[in-house]
């Protein structure tokens, strides 16, 4: 039989971290660019400032990325070396915990009895993993992953706010850099949301309503500096 439904749960991982970075480069550089124009910086000056916040903050995302999903995966394996351990001192005790996780799920005890016996039988370890432990190949962290698909999308984003600098002139730059980028934010929410398969309306909202405050606070920050120097 075909299989006609399509999950996207396997994109987690790598879909949060590219939102993320996607999102980040371009509230944070945004955000810089208003700042630095607010107070009064010359158009070289804003790119300069914007080309070292792109470099800055893509770095930062992967290193930061890979050190905390690192985290997790080494809680991960700490966690299957321990039950490794316990599978091997007390199998009838791992085998009634996990019988008791089936018939808390639905099933009658001795089906439950059936399907732990079956599956501890199989691989007990990844029986354990992933009815225990909440563990799979699917959703299992990937540092590297998830460093690369943060800074890759990070310096995406930082390169519009930067491209409009370029385009714009001085006397358009700040009302033009404000609005594109909530509108390059509005078009990352809607694929964020198409590509998990989520509502679009409160993705695009989201991202575009903090966006703007971002904005908003910085360049405020940027004005009042540019004023008291």
């Amino acid at each position: 039989m075909r299989h006609s439904e399509h999950h996207r749960t396997h994109r987690t991982g790598w879909l949060r971290a590219a939102v993320l970075g996607a999102n980040d480069g371009i509230v944070s550089t945004a955000s810089l660019l208003l700042g630095v124009a607010a107070a009064g910086a010359s158009t070289s000056t804003i790119v300069v400032a914007g080309v070292a916040g792109l470099v800055s903050g893509a770095m930062s995302m992967a290193a930061g990325e890979y050190v905390s999903v690192s985290t997790q995966a080494d809680t991960e394996r700490a966690d299957l070396a321990r039950e490794s351990k316990e599978l091997a001192a007390n199998p009838h005790q791992e085998h009634a915990e996990l019988k008791s996780i089936y018939v808390k799920r639905g099933l009658d005890e001795s089906l439950a009895t059936s399907v732990a016996t079956q599956l501890m039988n199989h691989d007990a370890l990844s029986a354990h993993a992933r009815d225990e432990l909440g563990i799979s190949d699917t959703l299992a962290a990937r540092p590297v992953q998830a460093a690369f698909a943060s800074a890759a999308t990070f310096a995406a984003g930082a390169a519009f706010p930067l491209l409009i600098v370029l385009m714009l002139p001085s006397a358009a730059l700040m009302w033009g850099l404000a609005g594109s980028s909530l509108v390059f934010l509005a078009l990352l929410g809607l694929l964020a949301a198409r590509a998990g398969g989520a509502p679009v309306f409160p993705s695009v909202l989201r991202v575009t309503f903090w966006g703007a405050l971002a904005m908003g606070l910085t360049a405020t920050v940027g004005a009042l500096i540019g004023v008291a120097v």
